[in-house]
């Protein structure tokens, strides 16, 4: 893929997050300071990410408001089914990106590969795209995740936060535990991962 390909592919994906209606306490796009954040971690856990990766973790919650989650049921069931569609759409969407800026077929599929999350835990840009988003979760959105769910039990949340990290790498788990956390959530981490 050419430095042009690239250079279309990242103006179109991040045109997509703009139109996201949520705006973050800096005015932009809520999608695009996400996909910025995905793009830093991701950056940092393989320094050596090439650009399609770094393009890949952009990708992660492409279009996402599309799909609110009052669209499933309310239930566990409803969440994973709309989680799983989520997984689809976003990187049939990502392909489509890809191709439509002059990205090889091959390229574009191995993006579709990571953003839907195939190969967890065995390939190696699908990991580092949920490396990165663990990361963004507890270093960004752990805080208002806990207030909008202020009905959870502590064993609840220490329950989301074992699954967090059984998903993530061991990098990616030692970056987890240097972030500086506020005090009760660091205290829930370490909890949850015998720290």
């Amino acid at each position: 893929m050419s430095n042009d390909s690239h250079a279309r592919a990242r103006a179109a994906i991040d045109a997509a997050h703009a139109a996201d209606p949520k705006r973050a306490a800096d005015g932009r796009a809520a999608e695009l300071v996400y996909a910025d954040n995905m793009e830093r971690w991701v950056a940092r856990l393989v320094p050596d990410a090439p650009e399609i990766l770094r393009l890949a973790a952009r990708c992660q919650h492409l279009e996402r408001w599309t799909t609110p989650r009052a669209s499933y049921p309310l239930d566990k069931a409803g969440y994973h089914a709309w989680r799983r569609g989520l997984y689809v759409k976003q990187a049939e969407r990502a392909r489509e990106i890809l191709l439509a800026a002059g990205a090889p077929e091959a390229e574009a599929a191995e993006v579709a590969t990571w953003v839907s999350k195939t190969g967890l835990k065995t390939n190696a840009g699908t990991q580092a795209l949920e490396d990165a988003a663990c990361l963004v979760f507890l270093e960004n959105e752990i805080a208002d995740f806990a207030a909008a769910h202020a009905d959870y039990t502590e064993e609840k949340f220490v329950d989301i936060l074992r699954k967090t990290w059984k998903k993530m790498s061991p990098a990616a788990q030692q970056a987890a535990l240097a972030l500086d956390l506020p005090a009760p959530i660091a205290a829930l981490v370490k909890r949850a991962v015998g720290a």
